[in-house]
């Protein structure tokens, strides 16, 4: 009798387990999404993040500190996969995928490019992990943005990436390198 029991016990623990690992991502408070920029040769750049909610919350200086490494998003790492090798502001990150890290400051950032990936987005794995970091461009946004968004606007061989959320974007310039 204990074994049937044993063995149901396990048998719903294992359902259990299933069932929440089929959890429909879209439902978090912090949905999955996603951004591409495609160079003129079809070559990409794809961005995956969790997007967190303002909800009427202080983010930078409050929920995220000035200076402190943030994972740039929520839930899983944010990541960064190139098949072509790029400048990523003035530094050269060869093709593969990486993790995105951030240092907001009120009037500049810095970008870390993580050589780690597969990790949950906290905590930041280290300075030894950085494969590089560069400066990005602090400005305010022309109205508050309630969605963290990372996007691209594409000029030419250019891609620039931005993260808005808040009343703040921070922008870096990525190139093709050839």
């Amino acid at each position: 009798m204990q074994k049937r029991v044993a063995l149901l016990t396990s048998c719903i623990f294992l359902l259990a387990i299933a069932a929440c690992a089929q959890t429909d991502k879209s439902k978090r408070p912090s949905p999955p999404a996603n951004t591409q920029c495609k160079f003129t040769d079809g070559k990409t750049i794809t961005v995956d993040y969790s997007s967190p909610r303002m909800k009427g919350r202080k983010i930078y200086g409050g929920l995220v500190p000035y200076g402190q490494v943030w994972r740039a998003g929520a839930n899983e790492a944010t990541t960064f996969v190139t098949d072509t090798d790029v400048m990523v502001g003035d530094k050269q990150v060869p093709s593969g995928s990486y993790t995105l890290f951030a240092i907001p400051n009120q009037d500049k950032w810095t970008l870390i490019v993580s050589k780690k990936t597969g990790e949950w987005g906290i905590p930041y794995p280290g300075e030894a992990s950085d494969f590089t970091r560069t400066d990005m461009k602090a400005s305010a946004t022309p109205s508050a943005v309630e969605n963290f968004t990372i996007s691209f606007d594409q000029n030419g061989s250019t891609c620039a990436l931005h993260m808005d959320w808040e009343n703040t974007r921070a922008s870096v310039d990525i190139s093709e390198k050839k």
